[in-house]
């Protein structure tokens, strides 16, 4: 197969390397775009009183967000090596935005599914600032960099229910889509400002780009594996996320929909441990973090399973799982970074196209085993993808002993 076409990454900045503080502005900037497509979650009862529609249909919301993310993950992503990278997020940033205030100010159901669609594509302006920051920064912190502004990414993810549902109880369900416009306005601007222009040196076209996706995956077996093992484990844990509210909202722990989504404020242990992986990762501990993380994993499968009925045990497995999936993440993005540092928007592309598939299949897997089995079967399904999370790592174990280029 005819090897991809070597590219330089080159920044215009006299200083090449992102400060911390930088890094943080970009965080942030992350867990905004991350966190917009999870404000629908805790508000759909009163979007649905709103909007003068059903339940089911406000949920709907929720679906599409998630199909026009994948959508941009495949076809907006790429561009980052194509592109102009400083440019291409803080545009995608504004559109996003653009999306955000029509579902803010929507006057009906219609005009809320533009604006989610609008916000879901759009805001995989987080997936090109997470390998930028890589980008940018010195390859022997690339780690602890990446690991910063995923941080950011997974606060959004795991705190913006939590952040809904009070802004919501405050002044109305339109009210976290406004604010949220407001600020990833201003901080579009504030990036636009600091950041460094940066791009591929001999970039190639659209058609060549998304051709080379598939290219990356053929020519880096470590890709394929580490791409796997990210949707098996997010899969793994998106049954617990799907299936979660079912259980404590029934008559075991008879919780509300406000304690249920405080429980999110468990995901800052996730948000420390990602920088904390990262900082081991760049001192040559990836395979340790990675075969840490899923011993944690299968460990709160376990425990989740025997605190059915016991709140206290329910809590300590679910941080266990919060630890364990950004640990994983961010050992993950630190290996595919470093097999292509020409094409890492791509690169990325393809690993969170397989992350997300493997939520959305896990979320899937887990309201059908409750549906049929209750809590029990979706222990069951959640550790079952969790050790075949640990068979693909002991194949990537393999690769890294025989293949040490890849």
């Amino acid at each position: 197969m005819t090897q991809l076409r070597s590219e330089t990454i080159r920044a215009s900045a006299a200083d090449r390397y992102l400060s911390t503080g930088i890094l943080l502005m970009m965080a942030a900037a992350t867990g905004l775009c991350a966190g917009a497509n999870y404000f629908n979650q805790p508000l759909l009862n009163s979007i649905a009183l709103a909007l003068g529609v059903s339940e089911g249909v406000a949920a709907l919301t929720v679906t599409l967000s998630q199909v026009a993310y994948a959508f941009g993950l495949l076809f907006l992503v790429p561009l980052g090596d194509k592109l102009e990278q400083r440019g291409l997020a803080v545009g995608l940033m504004l559109i996003a935005a653009l999306g955000l205030l029509i579902s803010g100010y929507a006057q009906n159901f219609s005009m809320l599914l533009v604006g989610t669609l609008i916000t879901g594509f759009f805001s995989v302006a987080a997936q090109i600032l997470v390998p930028m920051a890589a980008n940018l920064s010195d390859p022997a912190r690339s780690g602890r960099a990446v690991g910063l502004v995923m941080s950011g990414l997974l606060a959004g993810i795991l705190l913006a229910r939590t952040a809904a549902g009070l802004l919501s109880e405050v002044d109305g369900w339109s009210t976290v889509y406004r604010l949220t416009a407001v600020l990833m306005l201003l901080l579009s601007g504030a990036l636009w400002i600091v950041l460094p222009r940066a791009r591929n040196a001999h970039p190639a076209s659209y058609a060549d780009t998304l051709r080379s996706l598939l290219q990356l995956l053929v020519a880096h077996p470590r890709l394929r594996s580490r791409a796997a093992l990210g949707g098996l484990v997010f899969g793994s844990v998106s049954v617990l996320f799907s299936t979660m509210a079912l259980l404590l909202s029934g008559p075991g722990y008879g919780f509300s929909d406000s304690q249920i989504g405080l429980l999110g404020l468990l995901g800052i242990a996730g948000v420390i441990t990602a920088n904390l992986a990262g900082r081991l990762t760049d001192r040559g501990r990836g395979q340790i973090v990675t075969s840490g993380a899923l011993g944690l994993l299968l460990l709160g499968w376990l425990g989740l399973y025997l605190g059915g009925s016991n709140l206290y045990g329910f809590l300590l497995a679910l941080l266990l799982m919060d630890v364990a999936l950004p640990a994983v993440h961010i050992s993950n993005q630190s290996v595919i970074y470093k097999l292509a540092p020409q094409a890492r928007a791509r690169v990325n592309a393809v690993y969170m196209t397989a992350y997300f598939t493997g939520a959305a299949s896990g979320s899937a897997l887990g309201a059908l085993a409750w549906s049929h089995g209750g809590w029990g079967a979706t222990c069951a399904v959640g550790a079952v993808l969790g050790m075949l999370a640990w068979l693909v790592l002991l194949h990537d174990q393999h690769l890294v002993r025989h293949q040490p280029a890849n």
